[in-house]
């Protein structure tokens, strides 16, 4: 009888991977210098086929990124909403003025000697004196609480606008005594320039007032009554922004590309439709 063979115990081999080391990461420092060189290869290529008023706008950014040099963007430096002045929108502007001044304190006591009106130059703000001296003190070029706190919330808004403004005073027509030496010129002048002071405290560019004007009694608002308080007035003028030079040499270059390609486009052979 035989015997069966025995069984062999079966070995499974297991090799582990090796690794071939760190390699660490300086190939991607490499392939991003790469992929910012091309970038840069294929913007000047595109600046090289593009008009010369992309060129300029795009060479007028590294000059001056806020927007403000010349041919690039607007010229007029701007604020919050970016919001202009023009005669289609200035509806817009006095509402928004009014929502703000209803805000202040006392606005039902100041209300009926606030006044807007639309003129050729802009937006006109009519701050009226009373008897008792409404936003001034009687016969000062000193500001009151309330005016002060008017003149703030005015500055606030339209320190936004890239408008100019003009401020005017104006005075009734009852003189100073004979022998002073201070008139309604001075007064006039002097309450327009005290307006201008806390305005650009509290929100006005200083390069935004282009101008301070003293009228004295020679514009009255009540001409059939010119010792009226009314006549004693402050204005403030938000002004249009007029088209410029710069706006007209902007358009000079895609007009000339545009002649140009009219004038290369091939025509059609004669004989045919």
């Amino acid at each position: 009888m035989t015997t069966p063979p025995e069984k062999r115990p079966i070995i499974i081999l297991k090799k582990k991977g090796g690794h071939g080391g760190h390699h660490g990461g300086a190939w991607k420092v490499a392939y991003a210098d790469f992929v910012t060189a091309m970038m840069a290869l294929f913007i000047v290529l595109w600046l090289l086929n593009s008009s010369k008023q992309i060129q300029e706008a795009v060479g007028g950014y590294f000059k001056d990124p806020t927007g403000t040099s010349k041919k690039v963007g607007s010229n007029m430096v701007g604020a919050g909403d970016n919001f202009v002045l023009t005669k289609d929108n200035i509806p817009k502007l006095k509402d928004q003025l009014q929502q703000a001044i209803k805000r202040t304190p006392d606005f039902e006591k100041l209300k009926n000697h606030i006044e807007m009106t639309v003129t050729s130059e802009g937006l006109r703000i009519e701050l009226s004196e009373s008897a008792a001296g409404t936003f001034f003190e009687s016969g000062s070029p000193k500001l009151n609480s309330d005016g002060q706190q008017l003149l703030v919330t005015l500055a606030q808004e339209l320190g936004k606008l890239p408008n100019k403004l003009s401020i005017e005073g104006h005075t009734d027509s009852k003189p100073y005594a004979a022998s002073a030496t201070y008139s309604n010129w001075e007064l006039s002048t002097d309450r327009a320039n005290a307006a201008r002071r806390i305005m650009q405290d509290n929100g006005v560019r200083p390069d935004q007032v282009t101008q301070i004007r003293g009228f004295a009694d020679q514009r009255l608002r009540k001409l059939d009554a010119p010792l009226d308080p009314a006549n004693r007035r402050i204005s403030l003028i938000v002004q249009y922004i007029l088209k410029n030079d710069d706006d007209d040499d902007e358009k000079k270059p895609a007009e000339e590309q545009a002649a140009q390609e009219k004038k290369e486009a091939p025509k059609p052979e004669a004989g045919k439709e």
